[in-house]
């Protein structure tokens, strides 16, 4: 007898994150951190043995086991860069792992499924709460959504906007053209990346709002076809949350009443959809504009400079404002704005770097 494919992949991802929590252990310089991963490492053991008897008890063969290769890389980035660059990404992983097993277990008649699968969604859940702590996040921490709104927009296009045209103006400096060239191709480029940016944004904004259309409406027919189904559903919901059994049910049963109100408490919580920060439109207007501006930090001072001086307060300016704007990464990645600075920094000389000497190359050629 083969085992069931659902619970086979739970039982494999239950592996990984027991792998990954004990990697981050090693890895982690912070006592407080370092104790939570080991503290989160001993309880998805827990939820491992819990799937092993359940197999064993259906007779049903222990699945095989390799890590995956997103587990690998995860472990390999926090080795490398640190555990907080991977905290979003587990954070988010924890989230989808409660919705996951809130459904096995209001799908399953198996009562040692249905138990097993509601404790480890909750405490998946409280996993998720601790580490959203540790990313100094509030409110449902598995909820869909990075958040950021119009400071989101405009690091992430400042970014690109620095970055892009730094590489594209140390390309036409390194092949030896004159300032006026350099200027004009600066320009050319931020307009070109502001736009792109722009419309980027724009179409990705609005993609979103559709699909979240589309999963609202989904749930709004499911209310209709099933309501008993969808009740309990949100009572496992609200018990997985904290609340007793009784006051969990009585929750649910009373939202059931009002359409509108059930539609909200199901999007909210078992969709975690939340509305969008910008519209499409004031994203793109947002992103694109921001892109504009760290574009243009390259060329500022050959409006201003002679062109010696120029190259000197080109290289410096962009270089500040690449530590800077990796500083503002942080607030997204949680990683500490010293090091997500200082990567940004190598980043941006880097790319300054390639393209002088493409530039160069090409000229030599030429």
């Amino acid at each position: 007898m083969s085992a069931d494919p659902l619970w086979v992949e739970h039982y494999r991802d239950e592996r990984d994150a027991a792998f990954l929590y004990r990697a981050l252990a090693a890895v982690e310089v912070d006592d407080v951190r370092r104790d939570l991963f080991e503290r989160l490492a001993s309880v998805e053991d827990r939820h491992v043995e819990k799937w092993e008897a359940l197999f064993a008890e259906h007779e049903q063969p222990t699945p095989s086991h390799r890590l995956s290769c997103r587990t690998r890389l995860l472990a390999w980035v926090a080795r490398r860069f640190g555990t907080a660059t991977v905290l979003p990404m587990i954070l988010a992983e924890e989230g989808r792992e409660v919705t996951a097993y809130l459904r096995l277990a209001q799908g399953s008649d198996i009562a040692p499924v249905h138990d097993a699968a509601f404790q480890i969604a909750t405490e998946s859940a409280e996993h998720a709460r601790e580490l959203s702590s540790l990313l100094g996040r509030e409110g449902e921490p598995w909820h869909a959504g990075g958040g950021g709104g119009y400071l989101r927009s405009v690091v992430y296009g400042f970014n690109d906007g620095l970055t892009a045209n730094l590489g594209l103006v140390a390309g036409v400096i390194g092949a030896s053209v004159g300032p006026q060239v350099v200027v004009i191709t600066g320009i050319a480029g931020a307009i070109a990346d502001a736009l792109s940016m722009g419309s980027s944004g724009y179409l990705a904004a609005k993609s979103e709002a559709e699909v979240h259309a589309h999963q609202i409406e989904m749930e709004r027919l499911e209310l209709e076809l099933m309501p008993d189904v969808e009740e309990e559903e949100l009572a496992l919901i609200y018990e997985a949350k904290g609340m007793t059994a009784d006051r969990a049910k009585e929750t649910a049963s009373t939202l059931m009443r009002d359409p509108a109100q059930a539609l909200e408490a199901k999007v909210r919580e078992e969709l975690q959809l939340r509305q969008a920060d910008l519209s499409p439109a004031i994203d793109g207007w947002v992103t694109g504009s921001a892109t504009a501006v760290g574009a243009l930090i390259p060329i500022v001072p050959f409006l201003l400079l002679e062109v010696g001086m120029a190259l000197w307060v080109s290289l410096v300016a962009s270089m500040a404002a690449h530590f800077a704007i990796g500083g503002a990464r942080s607030i997204f990645t949680g990683r500490s704005v010293w090091v997500s600075g200082r990567d940004m920094f190598l980043v941006g000389f880097g790319v300054a770097a390639v393209g002088y000497l493409i530039g160069e190359a090409i000229a030599r050629v030429w």
